[in-house]
């Protein structure tokens, strides 16, 4: 296992800084996003020179991008927004594809329509689920046609809250192009220490393989 680093922690906008920066805090691995490239998180296109650039970078620091962020909200109430964000998620997915980065990372939305990292009370609606289930599936999709994993985070505002949220939706999906990202800290909103070590343990043996 090698410890890695969110290349959005470290500002600027070009690759070869940001990824410097990352080295030198001691990290041989990072999860990148595009806007260390001067882009959108999400574009509209990713250049050709962008994705040289960035290649460059990451040979030159010794760096691997091990992840790409690409987070949309799945579930946003609003089906021309998901539209939009699937179409983005594509261009991302390629991009990652012609860095040879193996995983895209997602974000299982909410219905909250100004935050996609904010909780909403319409989160446990079966339609949220429903529509946050077909934006997956097509998105499995693109990541099957390009040769990608995609990772889902159990998170407490999302749809997927839970280890057992990310187990089903394995289960559902059918395709071995879904994998979990598990950060502890997002699996419990309030939980003394005890609480805290079950609930991560209960998610390790859940989710593993």
């Amino acid at each position: 296992m090698q410890v890695g680093v969110f290349a959005k922690t470290f500002p600027g906008g070009e690759p070869a800084g940001v990824l410097a920066a990352v080295r030198e805090a001691g990290f041989a691995v990072t999860q990148f996003n595009l806007a260390c490239a001067g882009l959108p998180s999400m574009p509209d296109d990713v250049p050709d020179e962008a994705i040289r650039t960035i290649d460059a970078a990451a040979t030159a620091s010794g760096v691997g991008l091990v992840a790409l962020s690409g987070t949309y909200n799945m579930a946003h109430p609003d089906s021309r927004v998901r539209d939009d964000g699937l179409r983005r998620l594509g261009v991302v997915i390629e991009a990652a594809a012609r860095l040879s980065i193996p995983l895209v990372t997602l974000c299982t939305g909410t219905r909250n329509a100004e935050d996609q990292w904010a909780h909403h009370p319409d989160n446990a609606d079966p339609s949220a689920w429903a529509d946050m289930a077909r934006e997956m599936e097509k998105a499995l999709q693109l990541a099957e046609h390009h040769g990608v994993d995609l990772g889902i985070e159990p998170e407490q505002a999302n749809i997927v809250t839970s280890a057992d949220d990310a187990a089903r939706l394995i289960s559902e999906m059918g395709s071995n192009r879904l994998r979990i990202v598990l950060d502890p800290a997002n699996l419990f909103e309030r939980a003394n220490a005890d609480e805290a070590r079950g609930i991560v343990a209960e998610a390790v043996e859940r989710t593993a393989g």
